[in-house]
């Protein structure tokens, strides 16, 4: 394991291709992919009902999307309820990834947390968002809640503080189990706390999912993998547009929001400042 993390280090630490400083017209581009892909997770929120799985209502995520003008995906939508929103019984190693695919058995009970995850290619510009509700007061993800905007305050700042992907990994894990909850996001594939981000041209590709994109795919490979993950492993360069998304896991429930970081060399900053998870709409606890 410890030469395997080496490995993992020695390459995350390789300059990072074509993480270039975006122009405005990049960061518009972004914005606005971002954007279409909360008003989606808003609305499929609103009507969501008890009794809807996890797979319709990620069905109903696509669908919406579509009827938006989206052709692609980075990856399709994920709808995570109750237990399952903390990731229960999902295990590290690719035999576990299946998983955390939505449940077409699984449905909403009364008072349940929702995770919604979308992630739409709009105009060759990838998204990647996650918002977390309840349709009724619930006293624990509020203080979930609390700490996620307290971490979303705290990441630019590691960030323009000149700390390494690895390092903020590891100062945001610590900080969610000295807070009493368990880190989720350990779970995800290579324990990602993020990706980054890049306009593609491949957008006219069919939009196979397998729920990743033939995109995705090659956005993430051809530039290393490794590099492009804040993983435990990550001693590279901070620099680029990252999908940043702190899950942590409470009693029966998980949490966490997921949005675009603008990494540059004037410092780290969100790429919109009052997402709908800054101050939930009506009708979202």
């Amino acid at each position: 394991m410890i030469l395997l993390d080496r490995i993992r280090s020695g390459i995350s630490s390789l300059p990072a291709l074509r993480a270039e400083k975006p122009t405005p017209e990049v960061l518009d581009g972004f914005r606005n992919a971002q954007s279409l892909a909360y008003r989606c997770a808003v609305e499929i929120g609103r009507e969501l009902r008890e009794g809807w799985t996890e797979r319709q209502t990620a069905d109903l995520m696509d669908t919406w999307l579509r009827d938006h003008g989206v052709r692609t995906f980075f990856h399709t939508s994920f709808a995570w309820f109750g237990e399952r929103s903390r990731f229960d019984g999902i295990h590290d190693g690719p035999r576990g990834y299946g998983k955390f695919m939505p449940s077409s058995a699984r449905v909403l009970m009364p008072g349940e947390v929702v995770i919604l995850d979308t992630a739409p290619i709009v105009a060759g510009f990838a998204a990647d968002i996650g918002f977390t509700f309840c349709k009724v007061p619930h006293d624990g993800l509020a203080r979930a809640r609390a700490l996620l905007l307290e971490l979303r305050g705290w990441v630019p700042q590691l960030f323009a503080s000149g700390h390494r992907p690895g390092a903020i990994w590891k100062a945001v894990h610590e900080r969610i189990l000295s807070e009493g909850y368990d880190n989720c996001h350990r779970k995800y594939p290579l324990q990602a706390l993020g990706h980054r981000l890049h306009g593609t041209s491949l957008g006219g590709l069919p939009g196979l999912t397998i729920p990743f994109s033939l995109q995705s795919y090659w956005s993430l490979l051809s530039r290393g993998l490794f590099p492009e993950v804040i993983s435990p492993w990550h001693s590279g360069s901070p620099l680029g547009l990252w999908a940043v998304e702190p899950h942590l896991g409470g009693a029966g429930f998980g949490a966490k929001f997921e949005e675009i970081l603008i990494v540059d060399e004037s410092g780290a900053r969100w790429l919109q400042e009052d997402p709908p998870h800054m101050n939930l709409p009506g009708g979202f606890y």
